[in-house]
């Protein structure tokens, strides 16, 4: 009995001599206290709801690599527009599948006043005009070989992609885009927008810069999801910033800051935080990271198999965002996200 106590006495003093009065654990004793401490939180406002969308009206479509997304004419857009003000949600990002007939070698449809970008736009505007509207001059749904870029000889032509691109960027300010995001990761781009958008008296839209956009192999159900997979002929990496590279996507975020970007996106995600980092320690703008459709995906179907809990386990991802920088997080899961939270 005597030898019990004195080692019990043994373990304390040797605890208290290692701790001395720092105790972590009286932070964490309680839900109350834990909620008082807690130095990241995740609301509706942190998050932006990216929307697929199909041409015609009341239709819906599933997409199979992305259970619980769907794809929406204008009309339903206007719908998930309004359920997003309901919860919360600040801004919506809106993504085409354009049909198949309009896509060629250049994306000239894009340069259409009343594109499917567009219409969604100006329906949106007119129900929720508190809503922020994000829109994406890239050409890559636009194009017949699903490159971000016109296509020449092989070769993506950065100049002249960018000319159209910000073309594009003004129309879309002038269907009502809030917030112009280019992710085709073209040289210049940001500076041609800002001077398009300026010249054409859109001061106030401003540019979301996918600063650096990986050549990332999580994209593959958002490209069924716009309709472009088996069409991309070669790949991205020509343009897209490779996985291992830490420096140059500090570079390239750099320029953007320096031709007027307003704010800075980082996609994908989870597998980029360290990246989401580094640019909000370096410029200190509004930065955001996209949670792209592999990571949804991947989600999905482990929740779906019984493997994860999902619920606790999208807004575990979605809170890292906030802990590694981001200001704001492009998800599938906002609504869901946005409902649970409201619960909480």
């Amino acid at each position: 009995m005597n030898r019990e106590i004195d080692r019990k006495a043994l373990l304390k003093r040797s605890v208290d001599e290692i701790t001395g009065s720092r105790r972590m654990r009286r932070n964490r004793k309680a839900g109350w206290i834990r909620d008082l401490t807690r130095e990241n939180t995740l609301t509706a406002r942190d998050l932006i709801w990216p929307i697929f969308l199909i041409p015609g009206s009341n239709r819906r479509e599933a997409i199979d690599a992305m259970p619980g997304v769907f794809r929406v004419t204008p009309d339903l857009a206007v719908k998930e527009a309004e359920k997003a003000a309901q919860l919360g949600i600040p801004a919506i990002a809106t993504f085409p599948n354009i049909d198949p007939a309009l896509r060629d070698q250049t994306g000239s449809h894009i340069l259409s006043a009343d594109n499917l970008i567009n219409q969604t736009t100006r329906a949106i505007k007119a129900a929720v005009p508190e809503l922020g509207v994000i829109t994406d001059p890239a050409l890559d749904p636009f194009t017949s070989h699903g490159h971000d870029g016109i296509l020449r000889d092989g070769i993506i032509v950065n100049d002249e992609t960018v000319a159209q691109i910000a073309e594009a960027a003004v129309l879309q300010a002038d269907a009502g885009a809030d917030i112009i995001a280019p992710s085709d990761m073209m040289d210049g781009r940001i500076g041609a927008i800002r001077d398009a958008l300026d010249a054409a008296g859109f001061n106030d839209v401003g540019i979301l810069s996918y600063a650096t956009k990986y050549a990332s192999a999580f994209y593959g159900p958002y490209r069924e999801a716009i309709g472009t997979q088996g069409l991309l002929k070669g790949d991205k990496r020509t343009y897209y910033v490779d996985p291992g590279n830490t420096q140059e996507a500090v570079r390239d975020a750099a320029l953007d800051v320096e031709e007027g970007a307003d704010m800075l996106m980082v996609k994908p995600g989870l597998p980029y935080l360290d990246i989401v980092w580094r640019l909000k320690d370096a410029f200190g703008l509004p930065t955001f990271a996209y949670q792209v459709s592999g990571e949804y995906a991947m989600i999905r179907a482990a929740a779906q198999n019984g493997w994860i809990d999902g619920e606790k386990v999208m807004i575990e991802s979605l809170l890292a965002f906030k802990r590694a920088g981001c200001d704001g997080i492009l998800t599938y899961f906002a609504a869901d996200a946005a409902v649970l939270l409201q619960d909480r």
